[in-house]
């Protein structure tokens, strides 16, 4: 631990840089496991979803169902590789590892650390987000200039779920709090975003806590960019992905300071 500093007020690039170079160099010793878990496990429920559903329901709001679930999935591909790394990975860096600790022992304050953290998993993921499209045009989804802004888009939804995973590795105290998160929300999360099934066909307070769901907001701007049909109402899916993402992020940095900074 280290006793606190004054703060700067801004994020210095070259700390920034520090901690993504160093996440860099970490990551070329396992990338090929993470990797393979965070392509495969999406491309397993597209298929599954797609053709298991797919048998029974052709069309869903007016698309082909594997059409469908292969846009959806993008958005889970974000959650799941974006927040839960981040828990585990923070978690036991600052916890048992101490890696926290050299690297603020370094011109490199909290925020930074945080902040360089979530935009690395948020590049990351930008990249696996895109594996989902990829597999559904293999299975007929027609290429659009619209996918071009799906990493995009999915580097954003990732930082903002990299900055909740660091969030709720700050705030527990232990690794097996992790499964309330990870069952009391961030599993319903998954199941009601609009990516098996339109919201539209849930009650009405259902469908209200969808809207509230910033899975269902990233599910449905990739739809609305592959699909070409990009509109207004697509700026409050911006919006609020945008909003949730500085949220998280500024939650992620004071449960960390309060773990780290003494």
């Amino acid at each position: 631990m280290r006793e606190a500093t004054q703060k700067l007020g801004r994020l210095e690039w070259a700390a920034l840089k520090g901690v993504i170079v160093r996440e860099v160099v970490n990551f070329s010793s396992f990338w090929r496991g993470s990797t393979f878990s965070s392509t495969v496990d999406p491309t397993i429920y597209l298929l599954a979803f797609g053709f298991g559903f797919g048998s029974l329901v052709s069309q869903v709001a007016g698309y082909n169902y594997i059409e469908f679930i292969g846009t959806g999935i993008v958005a889970t591909t974000v959650m799941f590789a974006g927040a839960f790394p981040a828990m585990y990975s923070v978690f036991v860096k600052y916890q048992f590892q101490h890696t926290y600790d050299a690297i603020l022992a370094a011109p490199v304050d909290t925020e930074e650390l945080v902040t360089a953290e979530g935009l690395w998993i948020g590049m990351r993921v930008g990249v696996y987000g895109c594996v989902p499209v990829l597999v559904a045009m293999i299975f007929g989804l027609d290429p659009s200039w619209g996918m071009l802004l799906v990493p995009l888009i999915a580097g954003l939804a990732a930082f903002g779920w990299a900055s909740f995973g660091i969030f709720i590795a700050g705030k527990s105290k232990s690794i097996e709090s992790f499964s309330y998160w990870q069952s009391g929300l961030l599993t319903p999360i998954f199941l009601v975003a609009g990516t098996f099934f339109p919201l539209t066909g849930l009650p009405q307070w259902a469908q209200i806590l969808g809207n509230l769901n910033p899975l269902y907001h990233c599910v449905e701007l990739v739809r609305n960019s592959v699909f070409m049909k990009l509109g207004i109402v697509d700026l409050g899916h911006l919006l609020f992905l945008i909003v949730f993402a500085l949220i998280s992020w500024r939650l992620a940095i004071y449960f960390m300071e309060r773990k780290l900074v003494t």
